[in-house]
């Protein structure tokens, strides 16, 4: 199978809207990773140092380029009205031959505890099990990896009919390098 032709660039929730990527969004991305570094320190290896408006842009610019060729489908999570960066999702790992995907994300430390995550995940999820008749991406396989200790991610996807399909032991290092980890792996297929 190949990648879809036609992927939606925005998703409406009853709170949201996710877009794809845009280099013009640089200063709301800095902003929202800047301001939630000391959170995301923890868990994201890309996190580790503040980020700079050029790197920035030039993400952004590459994340549009991804999204565009199917390679991955980054979506910036936005408020209702489109105006302030919640936070970051989308399909990452995508193998069209399958097909299948695994989802990640992130939300900015002002925005956390308010359900988004899960909500935007929700969304996701959604559009990508939907067949692709019926305007959906039509995967086979999506999964959520996540580092055992992140409590709050890994309530997410049991609360969407996720199953837990293993631990790897010992699989990963700790997003700042510090310590080998264990990682989750949900799937819904």
């Amino acid at each position: 199978m190949t990648a879809p032709s036609a992927v939606p660039t925005e998703i409406v929730t009853p709170r949201l809207r996710l877009r794809r990527p845009d280099p013009a969004d640089a200063e709301a991305l800095v902003a929202a990773v800047n301001a939630s570094l000391p959170q995301l320190r923890e868990w994201m290896t890309w996190a580790q140092a503040p980020m700079a408006l050029e790197a920035s842009r030039e993400n952004l610019t590459g994340a549009a380029e991804r999204f565009d060729t199917r390679e991955n489908l980054r979506y910036h999570v936005w408020n209702a009205d489109g105006t302030e960066l919640v936070g970051s999702s989308g399909y990452h790992a995508l193998d069209w031959r399958v097909p299948k995907g695994e989802i990640g994300y992130w939300i900015a430390t002002a925005h956390a505890g308010q359900g988004y995550a899960r909500e935007v995940t929700q969304a996701l999820t959604d559009l990508a099990l939907t067949d692709r008749a019926a305007g959906g991406l039509g995967l086979r396989r999506l999964e959520i990896r996540c580092d055992p200790a992140n409590g709050r991610s890994a309530r997410i996807p049991p609360a969407l009919g996720y199953a837990l399909e293993a631990r790897l032991v010992n699989d990963d290092v700790t997003a700042d390098g510090s310590a080998v980890r264990d990682t989750l792996i949900f799937s819904r297929v």
